[in-house]
């Protein structure tokens, strides 16, 4: 494989959306070290790369539900340590700071805790995503890197 992926292309882009993405996840339910998780298991993908008008770029979250457990662990660990859990040090958005609270006296939503955790890991890359993708399309780069998904196809 000597051609460079799509993904390899957009390494520099990747880092400035990360650091334009960050105050979203400092408002959000995940603390960064959740977020870090959450995009290590994260591929991204471009559907339809072949056709300019559908082709978007998409988060395919199938390997995030496998660390939902570790997710509730980094947050329980930061509790532990007084850090400010779910939150990352954000202002209480989307009800984090009610579900810590309520998570550290154990009466959280038992196993709807793992389902809140993947609805809000699958919202937020996907978020990302069209972040990305707006990014790439400001800078001119859309083109070229769809169509290098499409040849990689």
């Amino acid at each position: 494989m000597s051609e460079r992926s799509w993904t390899d292309r957009i390494v520099g882009e990747r880092m400035t959306v990360d650091q334009e993405f960050s105050s979203r996840i400092a408002s959000s339910e995940l603390s960064n070290q959740q977020w870090s998780l959450v995009m290590t298991a994260t591929e991204f993908e471009i559907e339809h790369p072949d056709d300019p008008d559908r082709a978007r770029i998409v988060a395919n979250t199938d390997q995030v539900e496998q660390i939902i457990p570790e997710l509730e662990n980094v947050q329980a660990g930061m509790g532990a340590m007084g850090g400010p859990g779910a939150q990352g040090g954000g202002s209480g958005a989307s009800g984090g700071l009610v579900d810590s609270i309520k998570g550290a006296l154990g009466l959280g939503g038992g196993g709807n805790d793992h389902d809140e955790k993947l609805e809000i890991a699958e919202r937020l890359t996907q978020e990302y995503a069209d972040e990305l993708q707006a990014h790439l399309e400001e800078n001119g780069r859309w083109d070229s890197v769809r169509e290098a998904a499409a040849e990689s196809e």
